[in-house]
């Protein structure tokens, strides 16, 4: 077993100050008349939140309920670069229990799992079963917070080598379970078809990656067929920030990098309109928000989190192929409002062997952080069979 050395997160006051004077002397644009948030993130919203930010925010506050959680940096091994991870570690209770890997995407972190974390590896400590306690690791995807980036731009199945290798060398587990949605949906579930042997079952609340759809593929039924429609008309008018992250990101990220309230447009518009795009504000507290905004400004890694959308494009890993599909047990735990409609099950079991799929009733993309709850049940369940 490799070795692993223990890490906290540490208060830069020189860093707090530059920030704060970056955001004392923004330079506001306009915006059209009862714009809303059609037009990209609301002007009177973000004024709002960075005035909080400001004012009221307390990230030595944000830094303590991090520095709760057991967290390591141990040696990642990606082709010939080797990477420090930085990654959440609790051991859990009960007893026989395997682990769970538990991996965000983008634009969310290790925040999103803040509150998600302690019932997950703790539930008696919260009206539960001490024997639903999990070992949980959650890691900072390569290129996000404080895990090290790869030299350049790579896709979500070299990061499940990665991840593949990190479970298995470094940390000594030769099974284990893993949930994850956005990036992390993907990045599970190619670890679960490269790995079948090493993954117990793999948990997902995002539809992680295309079926496979070329010859001797089953034919798209009409419900397939309408909802496809659907997502790219979707795609049309949602998905502007996935053509620029996934071609000139390198351009973007210099706005991005040098103006926090640029950063945090940016973000914020997602977390509104992948969450309920008719609201007048996201469904998260400014504190929710601005934790994980500040783990993307203060560690500037904002241009390297985007790499998996070129990495992407360049690995061609969109879609399963026709020999691939997933063997171990899969589930999947879809809400309603998430950046495309949840899509026909007879769609969802063209992925493998999916033996749950459950559509939850409200809620949006980040499923941790606000459908907490559903969440944990629902993979308590699933998980409770393969233990």
């Amino acid at each position: 077993m490799a070795k692993h050395q223990s890490f906290s997160v540490e208060s830069d006051e020189a860093a707090l100050a530059d920030l704060h004077r970056r955001l004392r002397e923004t330079r506001w644009p306009g915006e059209p008349r009862e714009a809303d948030w059609r037009y990209g993130t609301n002007l009177g919203y973000l004024k709002r939140l960075v005035d909080y930010w400001l004012h009221d925010y307390d990230w030595a506050m944000a830094i303590d309920r991090i520095n709760g959680f057991q967290q390591f940096i141990a040696d990642a091994s990606l082709g010939s670069d080797t990477l420090d991870l930085h990654f959440i570690r609790e051991p859990g209770s009960g007893s026989g229990r395997l682990p769970l890997l538990l991996l965000h995407g983008w634009p969310g972190s290790i925040a999103e799992f803040l509150d998600f974390i302690p019932p997950l590896a703790y539930p008696d400590r919260f009206g539960g079963e001490a024997d639903d306690g999990f070992e949980v690791i959650a890691p900072s995807l390569p290129g996000f917070a404080f895990s090290e980036a790869p030299p350049a731009p790579t896709g979500p199945r070299a990061v499940a080598r990665l991840l593949l290798r990190f479970m298995t060398e470094t940390l000594g587990h030769e099974r284990f379970y893993i949930q994850g949605g956005d990036w992390g949906a993907i990045i599970g579930t190619q670890m679960a078809v490269i790995a079948p042997e090493a993954v117990a079952a793999l948990h997902v609340n995002a539809v992680p990656v295309r079926p496979y759809l070329g010859p001797g593929s089953q034919r798209l039924t009409e419900e397939e067929q309408d909802w496809l429609k659907a997502a790219r008309a979707v795609r049309s008018h949602e998905t502007g920030y996935q053509a620029i992250q996934g071609t000139r990101g390198q351009t973007l990220a210099y706005g991005l990098t040098d103006s926090p309230v640029g950063l945090a447009a940016w973000i914020v518009e997602k977390f509104q309109r992948w969450s309920d795009p008719d609201a007048p504000k996201p469904p998260f507290s400014p504190d929710q928000l601005l934790t994980n905004i500040m783990l993307y400004w203060l560690t500037g890694t904002i241009n390297t989190s985007t790499w998996l959308y070129r990495g992407i494009r360049e690995e061609g890993s969109f879609a399963l192929e026709a020999v691939e599909g997933v063997r171990p047990p899969m589930a999947l735990c879809l809400p309603p409002n998430d950046l495309f409609p949840p899509p026909p099950k007879s769609w969802i079991g063209r992925l493998g062997n999916v033996v749950r799929d459950t559509r939850l009733e409200a809620g949006g993309h980040f499923t941790a952080l606000e459908n907490g709850p559903e969440l944990l049940t629902d993979l308590r369940a699933f998980f409770r069979n393969y233990r």
